[in-house]
């Protein structure tokens, strides 16, 4: 076949253009996913590429794009609530998908705790290692995204990030999510709502006791700081929490919980005191995981759509890199909606 690679030997990217008709820097740009090549040009380059099995190297690629075609995503909590908590994993395989579709690679970086441990993950995330980053889970008070700005990396927030101006973010309607979960707990009869709220330091968790509040006062009910306890997001944080809000307001006739493993933590400690569920206590959680079906009974919560805000996060990000990371701050926040099962 003309312009075919010699045996043994990988074909070249100018192989590739002169199958395709074209010249060397039009087949690069086609390559390296130029928008400024018409569709007909495009589809001859690839046809010569599939035809050729050419596959770009990826060294080469970088020097000329400067970019190193890796994205980070960065988890600011512990190994065990990533690994055991399924909005992360929901979170991670939407993410995992847009970068699988653009060819990317996808670089997991887990940063928590003590500064002296966070010091060797953080000093990774460059633009000589990674093109720019999605972080995740963050808390107020963090430095690390205003470093990684410093260093020239463009960023993409899930969640909006609490204390901080200009970033470009996805998120999901937490407040409005918490104010459903209310409505509905009102709209059964329940007047002695508590709540287990998430840490103040992070965004979601102020906004979902935001919702909680505002439902109260929409129901005509006054805020009781006695029915609120603070948990952390985990099972046990939910547990210690309900046990706590029981032993203080013993006549607590339901809770909204401000996640889905908080809330099963909430249904554990109910159920050890005796408490029957829906019956005497109905219990709202937020998120909508697996295990909410998996719960006895099966636990009303409030859906989040965690594989597309993974989603819409990547491609924030490509598109910001894209247009060489100049765009203006973006946000999107996606709607959440209620889910009624057996603990209301």
């Amino acid at each position: 076949m003309t312009g075919g690679p010699e045996a043994g030997k990988r074909p070249t990217l100018e192989q590739v253009a002169s199958l395709a008709g074209v010249g060397r820097g039009t087949a690069s740009r086609v390559i390296n996913g130029s928008p400024s090549v018409a569709p007909q040009t495009r589809d001859a380059v690839m046809k010569a590429v599939a035809e050729l099995g050419y596959v770009p190297n990826q060294a080469a690629r970088s020097l000329v794009t400067r970019r190193t075609g890796a994205i980070a995503l960065v988890i600011s909590e512990p190994e065990e609530r990533l690994f055991s908590e399924p909005f992360f994993a929901g979170v991670v395989r939407g993410i995992s998908q847009v970068m699988d579709e653009r060819d990317r690679q996808l670089v997991l970086v887990l940063v928590h705790g003590p500064s002296e441990r966070r010091d060797e993950p953080a000093a990774y995330l460059s633009p000589q290692h990674v093109d720019g980053a999605l972080l995740l889970s963050q808390h107020e008070g963090d430095d690390l995204p205003q470093q990684l700005r410093d260093r020239g990396l463009v960023l993409v927030h899930g969640g909006r990030p609490p204390g901080v101006e200009g970033a470009s973010y996805v998120d999901v309607d937490n407040v409005g999510g918490a104010r459903a979960a209310l409505a509905h707990l009102l709209s059964r009869g329940h007047r002695c709502v508590a709540t287990i709220s998430g840490p103040p330091d992070m965004q979601a968790g102020r906004d979902r006791l935001r919702g909680y509040r505002e439902a109260l006062e929409a129901g005509g009910l006054t805020y009781d700081p006695d029915l609120v306890e603070e948990g952390d997001f985990t099972e046990p944080g939910g547990w210690r929490a309900m046990r706590t809000l029981l032993a203080r307001q013993p006549g607590v006739d339901a809770v909204f919980a401000a996640s889905d493993p908080m809330a099963l933590g909430a249904l554990r400690a109910l159920r050890e005191a005796g408490r029957a569920v829906p019956s005497e206590v109905a219990v709202v959680g937020f998120d909508d995981s697996p295990m909410a079906t998996l719960s006895d009974p099966p636990l009303t919560t409030i859906n989040q759509p965690a594989d597309l805000l993974g989603r819409e996060m990547a491609e924030m990000l490509l598109t910001a890199l894209g247009t060489s990371g100049t765009d203006e701050p973006r946000s999107i926040v996606l709607p959440t909606s209620l889910v009624v099962r057996g603990t209301t």
